[in-house]
């Protein structure tokens, strides 16, 4: 085998340990891609909030993310087990089935 192919596999291996104690120390399930890295123990003022986004759990990443947008553009994360956070959650999706418009029945005529 030439020193060449040698270096390269013990690269190949040293990579993959590193690898996989990086997944270790990070504990089951957990990936290094989601976009909270923090989170917010508590709500700002509520009329500031802009947007909010929720992001599900996937495979990249195996937590429910919110992310707030305020009004001068700043963005945070919300922890979603606090109980505030579900209640907001709730009263948006509240607010946002009463406002929805429910589908009409419509009857076609022969021409």
């Amino acid at each position: 085998m030439s020193s060449f192919m040698k270096v390269f596999l013990l690269l190949a291996v040293m990579v993959c340990m590193s690898k996989a104690q990086q997944e270790k120390s990070q504990g089951p399930g957990q990936s290094d891609q989601c976009l909270c890295q923090r989170v917010r123990n508590r709500i700002g003022s509520k009329t500031d909030i802009k947007d909010i986004q929720i992001y599900p759990a996937t495979i990249f990443c195996s937590k429910v993310e919110i992310v707030v947008t305020v009004n001068s553009g700043l963005r945070y994360c919300l922890n979603p087990k606090l109980r505030a956070v579900q209640k907001l959650m709730a009263s948006i999706m509240k607010r946002k089935t009463s406002t929805t418009a429910r589908p009409t029945e419509t009857t076609s005529t022969p021409y």
